[in-house]
């Protein structure tokens, strides 16, 4: 299976990242990717930029080495009511948000809590895409999120990253996630993760889960630039010209 489009990639800004900007746009070139989402962390992760970051997003130019750039952020989910870091004024001027959870913000807690910040914060309508669910220090009810990500068309992300060492344990975890997006019809997004531009556009892992799981295209926004852009659109974004052709 093909991607076009890397959804979770982070620089330097997030201080924990090793790239710049360009150099994850020159990596994108290089995997040919049609488009690549810029998702720093958002403010309350150690070492992440100051919300003027984010707002100031606008001066980025939407194509770098030929590749589109979208504008986005990866937000931390706070607490049990599925809060998010990030203001309401600043996040409707991007195009892209993620919402997970981190450790450092949000200690590993129960089952049910967990469930219900994932819960809250998809009925938020504040993101469009749950991060890294298969981190096993988050345990949730598969069945019931996966199910309100179908209900909210909220993306479900497979991270590559994940199912190659950040975050041990995943690997079955996002299996039966990827098994239960397709039973529902929730769609998915993949992401590198990556936080070194080596790995702007490395889809290894995620390729290989999905074959495993026989996932069809047609529920992967990212196998294709118009179809992650109209997902954009169906969500109340407004089009972006510069991306027409594509």
């Amino acid at each position: 299976m093909q991607f076009s489009i890397d959804t979770h990639t982070h620089t330097i800004s997030s201080g924990h990242a090793y790239s710049t900007l360009l150099e994850n746009a020159q990596a994108a070139a290089s995997k040919e990717l049609a488009l690549f989402c810029v998702t720093d962390h958002a403010p309350s992760m150690p070492g992440a930029p100051h919300f003027w970051h984010f707002a100031n997003q606008r001066v980025l130019p939407r194509f770098l080495h030929g590749v589109g750039i979208l504008r986005g952020i990866e937000a931390n989910i706070l607490n049990q009511q599925g809060e998010i870091d990030i203001a309401p004024r600043i996040s409707s001027q991007l195009d892209w948000v993620i919402g997970s959870l981190h450790e450092p913000i949000f200690s590993p807690a129960t089952r049910q809590l967990h469930t219900e910040a994932l819960l809250n914060v998809i009925r938020s309508g504040r993101i469009h895409a749950l991060g890294h669910l298969g981190n096993p220090n988050f345990d949730f009810d598969f069945e019931a999120v996966v199910s309100a990500a179908a209900e909210h068309d909220v993306l479900v992300e497979i991270n590559n990253s994940s199912l190659c060492g950040s975050r041990e344990g995943s690997q079955p975890r996002c299996e039966q996630i990827a098994a239960f997006a397709k039973e529902v019809g929730a769609r998915i997004t993949t992401g590198s993760d990556a936080h070194f531009a080596h790995d702007v556009g490395n889809f290894s892992h995620v390729s290989q889960l999905l074959k495993k799981v026989g996932f069809p295209l047609e529920q992967v926004v990212t196998h294709h630039p118009r179809c992650f852009l109209d997902f954009l659109q169906d969500r109340g974004q407004q089009p972006i010209e510069a991306f027409a052709d594509l």
